[in-house]
């Protein structure tokens, strides 16, 4: 099989990575990951099973593998500096907040949910990919959507106008 086959992918696989990580960099580095780990296991891939799965279940392991080694990182936490935020389109708080909701979510809910509702990928698919049953994926599907709804439904209101400045002396 010619490259092709994989290079038609990569679009769908940018988009699940960008969803995974939260950022356009670290997303780039897992698709990059994920198509060095595909290439070197080429000859594990059974011709005639479903390429676009195998792929995602690359992606998943080795997602799942960075997660595991990371150090644990310095980081902002959303909640607590959404006041210093300024919206300037409520579509784009919108997106904003969803995808800010859907990184909240824990990872094995957020994997079934994006592959299910991103990349249209069937419950038996999404079953292979995570090497989970097919109930499982049902019932985290099910968890996700109840859990998204509720981040959604308490995400604070769109920060209006300019933010507050401090005098400093």
């Amino acid at each position: 099989m010619d490259s092709s086959a994989i290079v038609e992918h990569i679009p769908s696989l940018r988009r699940y990575a960008r969803a995974l990580t939260g950022d356009a960099w670290a997303a780039d580095d897992l698709v990059q990951d994920t198509l060095e780990r595909a290439c070197s296991k080429w000859r594990l891939w059974s011709v005639g099973t479903d390429l676009r799965a195998w792929l995602f279940t690359i992606m998943h392991n080795v997602f799942a593998s960075q997660v595991r080694r990371a150090p644990a990182r310095n980081s902002v936490d959303v909640e607590d500096a959404v006041h210093e935020l300024r919206v300037v389109d409520s579509h784009r708080d919108q997106a904003i907040d969803l995808q800010r909701c859907v990184l909240l979510l824990p990872e094995d809910q957020r994997s079934v949910l994006l592959l299910v509702a991103l990349e249209d990928l069937s419950y038996a698919q999404v079953a292979k990919v995570l090497g989970i049953p097919a109930g499982t994926v049902m019932s985290r599907l099910s968890r996700a959507r109840d859990r998204l709804r509720e981040l959604m439904e308490s995400a604070p209101p769109p920060v209006t106008g300019r933010p507050g400045l401090r005098r400093l002396k």
